[in-house]
């Protein structure tokens, strides 16, 4: 699509809409390889590796939008910083449903909410579209783009080239790996897992070795078809918790329904907290507390007396979920609100000892530096939304202290969105958050380079992108 006409798209989508639905208005262009050029500060000297980001990179096709954000195209943001530079490209992974409908220009599957299309009896039984859209996992020889339901899609580290689906070594096809999996900072050993829905409902279990090759695995049974998004690890432990949402399956089988309309919140059900033994893989506890919805976890540990700690952000309900659909739309009409808190747990009996806010900010994308993943973290980062403006897009980043209640935080200026941060680890204990901002002003994207002990300060370097890129889930980083 040429420029002049993109920008007349996006003018007429985002028509009496926030400056952020201008971020999602056309599908994501691919570039480069391109040096990108400083437009102030400078390159950090130590700043060596990759930035690889994840999202929704297409969200239409053929004048129509999908249904829930979760079900546009992956596409893939990466930065290399190498010799005082930094180098950017984007690309689509090309999963075999990309080039299906690129080639018919039309939605021929279904998705997390999109309905496969045609009359309901010739949707029974058909399989989700793998979009390879929410998040990426660098290894040695190759990067991942995760999705939810199924097997994740190797790309190559420089080039974003993308190589097929990967199987880590023993992943049947189709088989789930979800897409938040947790490194030890320490071991390098990989863990993650996939729900599995059927006349069994369970956990998979998966221990990989730092090239990401699956060596053990095992199940852990769920009480009834549950979305579980993301997990922890917490010392010894890896600690799952299943929020009351319910999958109908039938609706899912019959073609009548997607899977974001066939979940349902029944807090009646509570939320129930499954403790493993990251060893063994085996359930050490399982109980229920209170209900509440989380998407992500900041991080997990254990204190000097066993306790389990758990930082997390906490919806009261699942209206999370219809908000997040409507985002398409540019225009959400669905009030949600989540708030940081802090659960304390008991692994061995069994038992909630608390389960308080963090924080007042409406906030999400909780991330830790990768070095702290399991043990004791002295700060936790996040996107928030202002409290002196009246936006409806994360407009802040935040780093807390959640020991001491101290927070130093960064508002961008109005108009300026920013995506989750990922943390750079530096020398001598310091570090730097990366993270793509949208000027709606503008119509630009940039990368934001912040010192993360002193954000305040504003950016210590922004770099052009030379294409606008959608608001994205996750990231990573891979040093070099």
């Amino acid at each position: 699509m040429p420029t002049s006409t993109r920008d007349q798209v996006r003018d007429t989508f985002s028509q009496g809409k926030p400056l952020w639905s201008r971020s999602i208005a056309t599908p994501a262009v691919e570039f480069g390889p391109v040096t990108l050029p400083v437009l102030s500060g400078q390159l950090p000297a130590d700043l060596r590796g990759s930035l690889y980001r994840n999202g929704a990179g297409r969200l239409q096709r053929g004048g129509q939008s999908v249904d829930h954000w979760f079900d546009g195209d992956g596409g893939i943001l990466a930065v290399h910083f190498r010799d005082a530079e930094a180098t950017a490209l984007y690309r689509y992974v090309q999963t075999q449903g990309f080039q299906a409908e690129a080639a018919a220009d039309d939605f021929l599957y279904a998705g997390y909410g999109q309905m496969a299309p045609g009359p309901f009896w010739k949707r029974w039984g058909a399989q989700p579209k793998n979009a390879a859209n929410t998040a990426v996992l660098a290894l040695p020889d190759k990067l991942l783009a995760l999705w939810e339901a199924g097997n994740p899609h190797s790309l190559d580290l420089d080039t974003l080239a993308t190589l097929g689906l990967e199987n880590l070594g023993s992943l049947q096809p189709g088989q789930p790996y979800s897409a938040h999996p947790k490194a030890d900072p320490h071991s390098g050993e990989i863990y993650n897992f996939g729900v599995v829905f059927g006349p069994r409902n369970y956990l998979q279990l998966y221990r990989s070795d730092a090239s990401g090759q699956i060596y053990q695995q095992s199940q852990i049974p769920l009480p009834r078809p549950a979305l579980v998004h993301d997990f922890v690890i917490a010392g010894a432990y890896l600690v799952f918790v299943v929020p009351p949402v319910v999958l109908s399956v039938l609706p899912i089988l019959l073609g009548t329904k997607g899977f974001s309309d066939a979940m349902q919140w029944r807090p009646q059900y509570g939320t129930q907290i499954i403790v493993v033994d990251r060893h063994t893989l085996q359930a050490v506890s399982r109980f229920e507390t209170d209900p509440w919805y989380q998407w992500h976890f900041g991080n997990g540990y254990q204190t000097a007396d066993g306790t389990v700690v758990i930082d997390y952000v906490r919806y009261a309900n699942f209206d999370t979920n219809q908000w997040l659909k409507e985002v398409v739309t540019g225009y959400p009409k669905t009030q949600v609100s989540s708030r940081l808190y802090r659960l304390r747990l008991d692994a061995i009996a069994g038992s909630v000892l608390s389960n308080e806010p963090l924080s007042d900010l409406e906030c999400e994308f909780p991330i830790i530096s990768p070095q702290d993943v399991g043990q004791h973290h002295q700060s936790l980062c996040f996107c928030y939304k202002s409290q002196n403006r009246n936006e409806e897009y994360f407009d802040s980043i935040g780093r807390l202290d959640p020991d001491r209640g101290q927070l130093h935080q960064v508002t961008l200026a109005s108009g300026c969105y920013p995506v989750e941060p990922v943390y750079v680890p530096g020398p001598q204990g310091t570090g730097w958050l990366l993270t793509v901002v949208f000027d709606g002003n503008q119509d630009q994207s940039t990368l934001q380079i912040f010192s993360a002990d002193n954000l305040a300060a504003g950016p210590v370097c922004v770099l052009a992108l030379p294409e606008i890129i959608p608001f994205g889930f996750h990231g990573t980083w891979q040093p070099r």
